[in-house]
């Protein structure tokens, strides 16, 4: 049995919040599913146990989803309803403000859902519950416009306005992952906020399909995309036991394209690359630009495999570039969650690799049905420090030559 289940299951004095719901919205129904079906098996294993396992679904249920519902009218708007009951219970809402899939009628021509659309049906979900829920708990993987998180000029607070929106609308808790900035947090000091950080499945996926890496530090580093991503770059470096260098953008400051001062050159500070598999870390990769300006600025340097590794990959400028970055070899691999939605043509690409998230996910919300701490969960340096132990012996055995 799991360690971590085992332990879990001797506090007998651990009793659930509530009964345990868990409410995927549009764009989500795949990462509901695999979600219910741990919390099922999970739910299983208490038929050969002496104390219940996790928790218990609803009065009735053999499932933990509920469905919910959002018609739209022909104006496009819409409203929220759950046809089942909700009262005492433990909800989690999961919602992809990105599952740009989606689409609804208006004025008889098909729209696709923007975040906007996705964060108005989550509160009209919320506003469905009525309050007759114990407790709302939303899981938000991408953060709500967590990009307009600080003011620079006479503009908005989008972020810190969505917190507080639902903090006021009653929810308790919001789990995150890898937000752009979690200091947003501040805006709502009084309500639980968790900012979740991937580091153990991104690394676990890399070795998974990455059998003959030499992780020390004469064969490989983790480089910074840019002084922004610096925190989460130092905490793969140090799990890793790796050097680290770092990219900064030099701007155009005369000039604005699209909204942003454009990026004249990547500049360099660490040491050699020369040789070396590199590891580059962000939060998203959005258009690639930028992640595939520096695998270039890297092949210059004579790095060797290059892994760009982003918590979101969404993609938006299409996936062209990077298969020509793949054919031409400045790119090895593109490491990414299953947190938001990813066209089926870029699953299915030779230089994608996907890290599945729903287990986590479901530790999280079996552990806080429970009400007990996170920090475990949230803290991932002895599980890494096993997993690379396990690799490393792996490929002993097995004879493997590293390259």
């Amino acid at each position: 049995m799991n360690k971590f289940l085992s332990e879990w299951s001797q506090d007998v004095n651990s009793i659930p919040v509530g009964p345990l719901a868990v409410i995927p919205m549009g764009g989500c129904e795949e990462m509901g599913d695999k979600v219910n079906a741990w919390l099922t098996k999970w739910h299983s294993l208490q038929e050969s146990q002496d104390e219940q396992f996790y928790t218990m679904p609803g009065e009735n249920r053999d499932s933990f989803l509920i469905t919910p519902y959002c018609p739209r009218f022909g104006t496009g708007e819409s409203k929220g309803m759950i046809k089942d009951t909700v009262r005492g219970y433990d909800l989690y809402i999961i919602v992809d403000v990105c599952a740009y899939n989606k689409t609804y009628n208006m004025y008889g021509r098909e729209a696709f859902m923007s975040p906007d659309d996705h964060f108005q049906d989550l509160k009209r979900i919320i506003a469905a519950v009525s309050g007759k829920a114990k407790r709302i708990n939303i899981i938000m993987p991408f953060l709500y416009e967590s990009r307009q998180h600080r003011r620079a000029s006479r503009e908005s607070l989008d972020c810190a306005l969505a917190l507080q929106e639902l903090q006021n609308m009653g929810v308790s808790n919001i789990i995150t992952f890898d937000a752009h900035d979690p200091r947003v947090q501040n805006a709502v000091p009084l309500m639980g906020f968790e900012n979740v950080m991937p580091t153990y499945q991104m690394i676990k996926a890399l070795c998974k399909h990455e059998k003959a890496l030499a992780i020390d530090k004469e064969n490989m580093m983790v480089v910074s995309p840019d002084e922004g991503a610096m925190n989460r770059n130092i905490y793969y470096s140090s799990v890793l036991g790796l050097n680290l260098g770092m990219f900064y953008k030099r701007r155009d400051y005369t000039t604005i394209v699209n909204g942003r001062n454009p990026i004249v050159a990547h500049e360099y500070l660490g040491s050699s690359v020369e040789g070396k598999d590199v590891l580059v870390v962000d939060d998203m990769i959005a258009t690639g630009d930028s992640i595939l300006d520096l695998c270039k600025e890297l092949k210059k340097r004579k790095a060797n495999r290059i892994f760009a590794v982003a918590t979101f990959a969404f993609f938006t400028g299409g996936v062209e570039a990077f298969d020509r970055a793949y054919e031409e070899g400045y790119l090895t691999k593109v490491l990414a969650t299953n947190l938001t939605y990813r066209r089926p043509e870029v699953r299915e690409k030779p230089w994608f690799v996907e890290a599945d998230m729903s287990k986590y996910i479901s530790y999280i919300i079996a552990t806080l049905n429970h009400d007990r701490s996170l920090h475990e969960l949230l803290n991932p340096y002895t599980r890494i420090k096993n997993l690379l132990e396990r690799y490393q012996k792996e490929q002993a055995e097995s004879g493997i030559r590293l390259v």
